[in-house]
């Protein structure tokens, strides 16, 4: 299995079994957006296929709940910075189990880690890569010559850079690990005053207390790169002395909304709560797939509709598969091409996890069921389990076709089916109509073929 490394622009090959993987979450401020959804998601399923491949990976995501984002949104509501942070957090955990992200092992609260961040502080100010003025504690990016490989830039390029503005820094890109606060603000007691910590720091030290000092991967969006995952490694490296910190840094691409980022700064996002309302979580992880991860997407409600249709043929694709009926088979020739086609889709996932690509196996699956439908030809129960069990397995990595997509037609289904044939042989088309349309209030749609009628789930 090869991942693209942005460290270094190139695919690397992945030979460890045990795997440590890194994602930064959100800054609970506010309600997550679909740019949040889609890095999400894109790691939910990278997870998923890693246990698949049956690696053994420990999933970190911390949460960043201390951040001037949230003290500034407490003074506008007029509540409680904490109270701010326990609400957003809330909708953004409601948010996952809605999108039905579930891989991740640990959520880790930047609150509940101030002594780690004081002691990975402390260490750093030992070894003079930090300072202390009267406003706080900042990292001395000149103590860290290496500062910039991850982003490519190099010391003139960074020279252009303003990080946090404040006039007793050594140097303008200098970042903040301590921001010395007065009292009456959200802060705690620690050697370098009262205050709080910055937001660089939070990371590495919840990521050493739970992965050591040198870890597998580490993802995130690609706007993380600079200045924050720059800070993390020269953070990481220079309190440890060990490199790298990171074997795999991995990023995702923008969601674009008319060739702009989604982003609660340029006020051109959508929630993930409006979209579901829309949407379902299916149609949104289905949307995300189709694009590599690493890939800009453009928000459009033309290409969402588009995905729910393909959806739809999937859910299709079982009910076709139920409809063929059972008969003798060599079974070779099925095996012998479920098989060339389950390779091609792990083969593309192993490549940098290749979405598209994996999807369109999927659908070849789907072609292979449908030659035998309007073939009339009949195949043995082993081979139409084998052809639906592993469309599920491969749908099942991308956490779709999880909507009671094999449950049995039911025989007042099957009834109603029946009635609704009879009444349209006798051309009585009000009736079948009729019952057509009691069928959708049951969510099942039924779609007429020339080999007969055929029903799938409404979505």
């Amino acid at each position: 299995m090869k991942i693209f490394n942005t460290m270094t622009r190139e695919k690397e090959e992945l030979s460890k079994k045990e795997l440590k993987m890194f994602v930064c979450g959100p800054t609970v401020y506010d309600n997550s957006h679909l740019g949040h959804a889609r890095t999400y998601i894109a790691y939910d399923i990278i997870a998923k296929y890693l246990r698949y491949r049956q690696f053994d990976l420990f999933f970190l995501v911390n949460i960043t709940d201390v951040d001037d984002k949230i003290i500034n949104r407490a003074a506008e509501m007029k509540k409680d910075p904490k109270d701010i942070a326990i609400q957003f957090e809330k909708t953004f955990m409601d948010d996952l189990e809605s999108l039905r992200i579930n891989n991740i092992d640990k959520f880790a609260r930047a609150s509940e880690h101030i002594n780690e961040i004081i002691d990975q502080i402390q260490r750093l100010l030992k070894k003079k890569f930090a300072y202390e003025t009267r406003t706080g504690v900042y990292f001395d990016i000149t103590k860290f010559p290496d500062y910039g490989k991850l982003s490519h830039q190099n010391t003139e390029e960074l020279k252009k850079h303003r990080i946090e503005p404040d006039n007793t820094k050594k140097h303008a890109q200098d970042f903040s690990l301590w921001k010395r606060r007065d009292a009456s603000e959200l802060g705690w007691d620690s050697p370098f005053g009262f205050g709080r910590p910055g937001w660089h720091i939070e990371d590495t030290a919840i990521s050493e207390k739970y992965l050591g000092s040198r870890y597998d991967i580490h993802g995130g969006a690609i706007d993380l790169i600079f200045p924050h995952h720059e800070a993390e490694i020269a953070q990481m490296e220079s309190v440890s002395g060990k490199k790298p910190i990171v074997s795999l840094w991995t990023h995702t691409g923008f969601l674009l909304v008319n060739g702009e980022k989604m982003s609660k700064s340029l006020g051109n996002f959508i929630t993930i709560k409006d979209a579901l309302k829309k949407h379902g979580p299916e149609v949104l992880r289905l949307f995300f797939s189709m694009s590599h991860y690493r890939s800009p997407i453009n928000f459009d409600e033309v290409n969402l509709k588009q995905t729910k249709n393909t959806l739809e043929t999937l859910y299709n694709a079982l009910s076709v598969l139920e409809s063929i009926g059972k008969g003798k088979d060599s079974g070779k020739e099925i095996e012998s091409e479920v098989n060339r086609i389950k390779s091609a889709f792990i083969g593309h996932l192993d490549d940098d996890f290749n979405t598209p690509y994996a999807i369109s196996s999927v659908f070849e699956l789907v072609d292979l069921i449908n030659k035998y439908a309007s073939t009339g030809k009949k195949i043995s129960a082993d081979s139409k389990n084998l052809i639906g069990s592993t469309l599920m397995e491969m749908c099942g990595i991308f956490g779709i076709l999880k909507n009671n997509a094999n449950v049995k037609i039911t025989e007042d289904v099957k009834k109603l089916v029946s009635e609704r044939e009879t009444a349209r042989r006798k051309k009585d088309f009000k009736k079948a109509d009729t019952i057509r349309k009691k069928l959708e209030g049951m969510g099942i749609v039924l779609e007429d073929t020339k080999t007969g009628v055929r029903w799938k789930r409404k979505l």
